[in-house]
């Protein structure tokens, strides 16, 4: 199994969400940035360094959603989601094609990467905006 966490970062009332680039798999579907975990690492380390490689930013993990199990012909994905609060840096995208800062009440307009479906869903009833 395949351990991933992905940061639901929050920022001035709003949510940051990142489009996948056309090389990457499930090219342009959106997702909350994050990352595979390495072997000895922890869940808030894996974060913190998946989101400085990918984005340039620091972010401080707050709370640990629940993980969401994904099975695909090859692999079975754990994706390990954290709502997370942005510490400091400026995002320099460097594997992703596109950010935005969205209210949560806009999530659902978003074509997301099927693993992050039922992360926005508890996202959204955990801040009561269903």
């Amino acid at each position: 199994m395949l351990k991933v966490t992905c940061a639901i970062i929050e920022h001035e009332n709003r949510v940051l969400v990142t489009q996948r680039g056309e090389a990457m798999p499930d090219p342009l579907l959106w997702e909350f940035p994050g990352g595979k975990m390495e072997p000895g690492e922890t869940e808030e380390e894996c974060l913190a360094r998946e989101i400085k490689e990918e984005l340039n930013i620091t972010i401080q993990p707050l709370q640990r959603l629940t993980p969401v199990l994904h099975r695909t012909q090859t692999k079975t994905i754990e994706l390990i989601p954290y709502i997370c609060t942005l510490r400091r840096g400026d995002i320099k995208l460097l594997e992703h094609r596109d950010y935005k800062w969205s209210l949560a009440t806009d999530l659902h307009r978003y074509n997301w990467c099927l693993p992050d479906l039922p992360v926005v869903e508890e996202y959204l009833r955990l801040r009561e905006y269903t």
